[in-house]
């Protein structure tokens, strides 16, 4: 897999150099996970010939796309507010089945939040550790307030002081999306974009209402999740939403391209589609990716 990678870049900066001569030595890459699902089914077997990019509206060549090959770096975050402790308890009671998602070689941290957030275990490749850990979540003392774009804030954080940058990533949250205003959505999604994190949610509603019920809370991850390309699902079962989640998280593509020079900081805005061919065989397909990303420091 390494490799593979490095021959990735070989290969990016050779095509970089052709195009712009701003690329001399070791060009960036732009990784741009994606979920492609028609009729709610994921859609499988694409190669980097079924989508087009755009980088600040402009088309780029997509040098490789792959699926399930890289391993994952995934957040558990668990919103242990005082209204969340049944929903996170029967998540715990059921995580040793969705854990078997997961492949060897993957990575899983966990952490809680209310007013504060909290790292409970670090990334760990040891999936019955993981259990362990989840199992002790239950003796957590649940209350105080739902600052959940602050705690996103903070688990992108922690991925941006992981240096292995080969490892997809992802964050889980598991809330009700019922928030206190916390940090400007805005910022968090600079963050994630800089951190090049997915976002995603495990959203526990009140009996009988739909994801899109109008919550009068003064912040939640809808749109943080939407701009990252993550998928926010109704957990009401959280038995079947958490494992089908992993499932998605980890069947998505990962697709490259070389990134067009500017300045260290900036931010970029990437679009990305089916192509006309297979969107006329998928008409109603669904494709999540990313809205954007930061250029980072040391790039071009």
């Amino acid at each position: 897999m390494l490799s593979r990678f490095l021959r990735l870049l070989a290969i990016a900066a050779l095509a970089a150099s052709a195009q712009d001569p701003t690329f001399r030595t070791g060009v960036s890459l732009v990784r741009v996970d994606t979920q492609v699902t028609a009729a709610g089914a994921i859609v499988e077997g694409l190669g980097a010939r079924d989508f087009v990019v755009e980088d600040n509206g402009r088309r780029q060549e997509i040098l490789y796309c792959s699926q399930e090959e890289q391993h994952l770096d995934l957040m558990l975050l668990l919103d242990t507010s005082g209204s969340m402790q049944m929903s996170v308890r029967r998540l715990a009671a059921v995580s040793r089945a969705a854990l078997r998602e997961l492949h060897a070689g993957d990575r899983v941290a966990v952490a809680n939040f209310n007013t504060d957030s909290f790292l409970i275990a670090g990334f760990n490749d040891d999936l019955r550790e993981v259990q362990k850990t989840l199992d002790r979540v239950i003796d957590i003392r649940f209350g105080g307030g739902t600052h959940i774009l602050s705690a996103i804030y903070d688990a992108a954080g922690y991925f941006m002081k992981q240096q292995d940058k080969q490892r997809r990533r992802a964050i889980l949250v598991l809330t009700d999306n019922f928030g206190q205003s916390s940090k400007r959505e805005k910022t968090v999604v600079s963050r994630l974009w800089e951190a090049d994190v997915v976002v995603c949610g495990l959203i526990v509603r009140p009996r009988g209402e739909s994801l899109d019920f109008s919550w009068t809370g003064s912040e939640d991850m809808l749109g943080v999740a939407g701009k990252t390309g993550g998928e926010t699902v109704n957990a009401n079962d959280p038995g079947d939403a958490f494992r089908e989640m992993l499932r998605r998280i980890r069947r998505r593509y990962s697709l490259y391209y070389a990134m067009p020079a500017g300045k260290p900081g900036s931010v970029r805005k990437v679009t990305l589609d089916l192509t006309p061919e297979l969107g006329a065989r998928y008409p109603k397909a669904e494709v999540l990716a990313r809205k954007g990303y930061v250029i980072p420091k040391g790039s071009n």
